[in-house]
């Protein structure tokens, strides 16, 4: 049987789209499965700005040398027949090559009709250029020419630090894409061929060899190795993976060789879905974003009326035209919204795929950094705060002639499809005690209350203590269960048949999650379908606030929504299926999962792993990147504050003015101040 491979649909990643030379905005970039397309094109523009500013850089020194006004401070004259045409020949390379990135800019935000820092700097430096040009030809007045090449200039290498700050923020999610790897060893008939990646397909069998990056998404079939995650789920420590464990494409291979069962096609791997949340959350734009655009909107309309004014006032007062003329382009070069625009698509940028690489993937920016308002967090128990490996302590039947191997056999025959850590607890016995599980008919998952289907031509429930008090069925005396255990009753034709108490321990790390969170002034409420006992004892040895039992999930909702209304902002964590109710209900929804299972629609957030220090290194992690933002918007603001009245002139009286030159200089500064303060985001370590 010949077998066919299609290519997949490549995803897209976020990228800084330089060619439209909007700084402000996060782009749509590139194929992050096809190589680094992206990468390229960026680091071509900054090859392009680089050779235009060493050009401008030579041009500038004779322009310098030729200009009346730096003759005359240094005491020299070098003026002879013909110099201003010279010179005038001179700038107008710079003006036009130099300068087309930011000409081409202003064209285009004038078609648009959106005005922003390309149409104040083409503004700025034609004003420049013109008069200069009429100074040449006949107008009376000192030109421009020296200022003009070294805004020029300044703005370049401006741009040229910006671009190479801004790919940098981007470096993770670089790093990211090339993790998966081009190729794959696939095993056809007792053969290993090589073929692309992006050509696997749901079971197909590949070889992973020593030291190789994993192709796909996968279960072991052969073999067992150590793999090194960290750069996926950002556990440091690399895990061990035996045969029927599942593997992430990514993820680097140990020692040992393996054989792994694909999945599903490269396109719907967790890696090709983190690049897609990466990619979705750098374009979303929060509140903090929109409130930022806005500003930088405000600040272009001020900088063109400021501008207007600052040239109306000292022309009509006496001044000249040249002096003017400074004035309103150091105006506008000035409050260009360079540094505004940039303030928080940088941490934006930075943020989210620093949160990939640490398996905290965001769906919903504004969930991410209204996290920063959590006062409550509740918790599923099961898996999250527990170590979710349950193990049978106990079977207990009710029935005379039902012996406990028979109560446990039929309740696996229910349990045989389920990934539940319970259902998984319950067929690790059966195989201890080495018995035939039969197969179920008509399985059906009563949601949040357990399962049921035909068994050997019996009706099997396998259900929780609130399936019971909901059809008021009574326990039968003899029942008894410690504080640490979690109870599934078993019936069997409608008649109550027996139960099976199986333990889950707590994990080491709950107890340090809890205790930072009361460090931060959060509150910790454990809400659980398990009995009262359980919840009792998992949140009085945690330290937790308080604690909801024996809930199903629409009561999880109303006991979120009793939170809400007693004012509390908060945050719910759940695996996403039997929580969606709830998830959906809370302020932040965060959906604990692991490997590849990371589509909670209902959740703003997903966590990777189901470790409670994530939960917490989320909430620190979205307080740090808040206030990345806010110190950036204030700077970006502040400095325009102070540098505005400054270039306008109004310490002109006091002997302080503010060259072109010098506005450019701050105005880049306070742009590479804030890439910088960007780009010093990190993840609290673990």
């Amino acid at each position: 049987m010949e077998h066919q491979h299609q290519s997949g649909t490549p995803e897209k990643t976020a990228s800084m789209d330089y060619s439209k030379m909007d700084h402000g905005k996060m782009q749509q970039g590139t194929n992050p499965s096809m190589g680094m397309e992206g990468h390229n094109h960026h680091a071509m523009m900054i090859a392009d700005f680089k050779r235009r500013f060493y050009i401008i850089s030579a041009l500038t020194v004779p322009i310098m040398l030729l200009s009346v006004m730096i003759q005359q401070f240094i005491g020299i004259n070098w003026q002879f027949e013909g110099s201003q045409y010279l010179l005038f020949a001179l700038s107008s390379i710079v003006f036009f090559y130099g300068g087309r990135p930011f000409l081409k800019g202003l064209v285009r935000e004038v078609k648009t009709k959106n005005p922003g820092m390309m149409f104040l700097i083409g503004f700025a430096i034609t004003v420049a250029y013109a008069y200069s040009v009429a100074i040449v030809f006949g107008l009376q007045g000192m030109d421009f020419f020296w200022e003009l090449a070294t805004l020029i200039l300044i703005m370049l290498l401006g741009h040229w630090i910006e671009m190479k700050s801004v790919a940098g923020a981007s470096k993770e999610l670089e790093l990211l894409v090339q993790l998966m790897p081009s190729d794959a060893h696939m095993v056809m008939s007792n053969m290993i061929h090589d073929v692309k990646t992006d050509t696997l397909m749901e079971k197909d069998v590949i070889l992973v060899k020593p030291g190789e990056k994993v192709a796909a998404d996968g279960i072991i079939l052969e073999g067992e190795s150590y793999l090194n995650e960290s750069m996926l789920t950002g556990e440091s420590k690399p895990v061990q993976k035996v045969k029927g464990d599942k593997i992430i494409a990514g993820s680097i291979n140990g020692n040992g060789s393996i054989k792994v069962t694909v999945s599903h096609a490269a396109k719907d791997s967790y890696l090709s879905q983190v690049i897609k949340l990466v990619d979705d959350a750098q374009r979303s734009k929060s509140q903090t974003q929109l409130l930022a655009d806005k500003a930088a909107k405000w600040l272009t309309v001020i900088a063109i009326f400021a501008g207007i004014a600052t040239f109306t006032f000292w022309y009509f007062t006496g001044q000249s035209l040249a002096f003017a003329m400074e004035r309103m382009v150091t105006v506008i070069v000035i409050c260009c919204p360079h540094a505004l625009g940039l303030a928080v698509p940088l941490v934006v940028a930075k943020s989210t795929a620093l949160s990939a690489q640490n398996g905290l993937l965001i769906k919903n920016r504004t969930a991410f950094e209204n996290s920063r308002k959590i006062t409550t967090i509740v918790f599923d128990k099961t898996g999250t705060l527990t170590m979710g490996k349950f193990e049978v302590s106990k079977i207990v039947s009710f029935q005379n002639g039902l012996a406990e191997t028979e109560l446990i056999r039929m309740a696996a025959a229910l349990e045989q499809k389920s990934e539940h850590p319970i259902a998984t607890g319950i067929l690790q016995k059966v195989k201890h005690l080495s018995l035939v599980i039969p197969s179920a008919e008509n399985f059906n998952a009563i949601t949040g209350k357990g399962v049921e289907a035909r068994v050997e031509g019996k009706k099997v429930l396998v259900v929780s203590p609130g399936y019971l008090k909901e059809n008021d069925i009574a326990v039968l005396e003899g029942f008894t269960s410690n504080d640490t255990e979690t109870v599934v009753f078993v019936l069997i034709n409608n008649e109550l048949a027996g139960y099976i108490t199986l333990s889950d321990m707590i994990r080491p790390e709950s107890a340090i999650a809890v205790k930072t969170l009361k460090e931060n002034n959060i509150k910790s409420i454990l809400l659980t379908g398990d009995n009262n006992k359980v919840a009792k004892s998992v949140s009085e040895t945690l330290g937790m606030d308080s604690f909801f039992a024996e809930v199903l999930p629409h009561e999880k909702l109303e006991k979120i929504k009793e939170l809400q209304g007693k004012g509390e902002f908060v945050a719910m964590t759940g695996d996403g299926v039997n929580d969606a109710p709830a998830l959906a209900q809370a302020d932040i929804g965060i959906a604990v999962g692991s490997g590849s299972d990371i589509a909670a629609e209902t959740a703003g957030i997903v966590l990777v792993n189901s470790n409670p220090e994530d939960i917490v290194s989320l909430i620190l992690f979205g307080k740090a990147t808040y206030r990345k933002m806010i110190q950036n918007l204030i700077w970006a603001t502040g400095y325009n504050i102070v540098a505005l009245p400054l270039a306008a002139g109004v310490l002109y009286r006091q002997g302080i003015l503010l060259s072109p030159a010098a506005g450019a200089v701050l105005m880049t500064v306070s742009t590479i101040v804030v890439a910088i303060n960007a780009g010093m985001l990190k993840v609290n370590n673990k």
